[in-house]
């Protein structure tokens, strides 16, 4: 056999073996209903105000101390919260220009709505006598139909003048060459 096969064969078994050694996972208590790696039942829960703690304590420098004077303790300066002055954040920082006050248009416009409902409308101020009527008026308005193409050649044909048109006519449809 080839031993390239070999080869495989035994990183095969190496892995095979390596998986069979690893750690088994460990049974479930029945008894006392606690699954295997959860902490045990003695020791006391964690709570976030021990956490906190522990947290705030990282953080706190500690004392320097200098070796050549005797010891100060250094503290911590005091927090100076600087948001106490400022005013609401609500407030426009903007000042946007009254177009309405600068602008006659605004002013006529809204005269002009309010007077619009005492004025007479258009439909009472018309009168039907007054309106003239033609009829054939928009007859130059109108679609012309356009003849077709074979009906214009067999008018042509049917005029005795046409007979010159009609020879010209044979010829293009009926060529010789």
């Amino acid at each position: 056999m080839d031993i390239q096969f070999w080869v495989w064969l035994i990183v095969i078994v190496i892995t095979l073996i390596a998986r069979a050694n690893k750690k088994k996972p460990q049974p479930f208590d029945q008894e006392s209903n606690v699954p295997p790696n959860s902490p045990s039942s003695e020791t006391k829960p964690v709570t976030f105000e021990d956490l906190l703690r522990e947290i705030q304590a990282a953080k706190t420098p500690k004392p320097v101390t200098v070796s050549n004077t005797p010891r100060k303790v250094v503290q911590p300066q005091d927090f100076e919260d600087y948001d106490d002055d400022l005013p609401d954040e609500n407030k426009s920082l903007e000042k946007a220009p009254s177009y309405y006050a600068d602008d006659k248009i605004y002013e006529t416009y809204e005269n002009a709505k309010k007077a619009a409902f005492s004025r007479v409308s258009l439909e009472e101020t018309m009168k039907v006598e007054d309106t003239e009527v033609k009829f054939g008026q928009f007859k130059e308005f109108k679609k012309r139909e356009a003849k077709a193409l074979a009906s214009e050649y067999a008018d042509e044909l049917r005029n005795p003048k046409g007979f010159k048109k009609a020879m010209i006519l044979n010829e293009i449809l009926n060529r010789r060459f």
